[in-house]
């Protein structure tokens, strides 16, 4: 019976001597209500009922979400929501366990102060772009003030910045409409550019025409000269007009023949009516008349 006391004595005794403590993590001991000491990870030793671990503190890596509203230099409102990954110090685990009664709170309360000090003096659209910016604030605002606490500041992100829904919208139609405006700038220069270029391809394709009919005419005029010169000098006696005549009625003909033959055409419009009937009637009579004169005259003169 004794020696089981004795056996169950040493083990309670035993029990309330050794306790471990995990990796990345720090046990507080205390004497009477006094700190004494910390316990580090793995095994350690206190003296019973004399020493007490008052509680164990996290060395790991945490990380706290804090989303704060506040508003932009030109009075919009919008919600910033900023990360801070934070941790204890190794060797000021005192001060972490003791100096603050709620960690969180107290790194919220500086996001928030450090937030909303930045944020007012920057308009919206910068503050998409100065986002590292109010990141890099918010840690340095809080390496300082929390090193004092036991507490590092890993890093601190600003995760993500919201406006409110009606300015959203709005932001959305304005760059909608920014898009529209560059595109149909584009579209209307393109178009400018076809116009240009038709203008001057009608342009070049007229000159050339007008070359080629300048040319023609030319042309014309050069055989005409020729034809009229030869043809008097082998049949005396005729006129110029005359032969101008004949010739122009020649084309005549020749024109009604091609216009006749084009496959783009079957209906010519011309002036109908006895008198124009008898106007070409008349022409083709002198015509004749006249080359028989001539044929006559070229007979008698050999």
């Amino acid at each position: 019976m004794t020696l089981g006391i004795i056996i169950a004595v040493i083990v309670i005794l035993a029990f309330l001597t050794f306790f471990t403590v995990d990796q990345q993590s720090a046990a507080v001991v205390e004497r009477f209500g006094k700190f004494v000491r910390i316990g580090q990870a793995g095994l350690n030793v206190k003296i019973p009922l004399i020493e007490q671990i008052r509680g164990r503190i996290n060395l790991r890596v945490r990380q706290l979400d804090v989303p704060v509203e506040t508003k932009s230099q030109d009075n919009v409102f919008v919600r910033v929501a900023v990360s801070v990954q934070y941790h204890a110090l190794q060797d000021k685990v005192f001060e972490a366990f003791y100096r603050l009664e709620n960690t969180e709170q107290q790194i919220t309360a500086f996001v928030f102060d450090v937030v909303r000090a930045r944020v007012p003096k920057i308009n919206l659209d910068d503050v998409f772009e100065k986002k590292d910016e109010i990141a890099d604030a918010v840690k340095s605002e809080l390496s300082e003030v929390m090193s004092d606490f036991g507490y590092g500041i890993v890093k601190a992100l600003v995760t993500d910045i919201e406006p409110d829904q009606k300015v959203k919208s709005a932001m959305n139609e304005i760059n909608e409409a920014q898009r529209m405006r560059i595109a149909a700038t584009e579209r209307g220069e393109a178009e400018k550019i076809l116009k240009v270029k038709a203008a001057e391809a009608e342009a070049a394709s007229k000159a050339l025409q007008g070359k080629g009919i300048a040319e023609q005419r030319r042309a014309i005029v050069d055989g005409l000269r020729d034809s009229v010169g030869g043809f008097q000098k082998q049949i005396p006696g005729t006129t110029t007009q005359d032969i101008l005549s004949l010739v122009l009625m020649t084309q005549y003909f020749d024109t009604l023949r091609d216009v006749g033959v084009s496959s783009r055409s079957n209906t010519i419009l011309i002036p109908h009516g006895p008198a124009v009937l008898n106007d070409l009637s008349e022409s083709l009579r002198t015509a004749m008349i006249t080359a028989n004169e001539v044929a006559k005259q070229h007979d008698s003169n050999d």
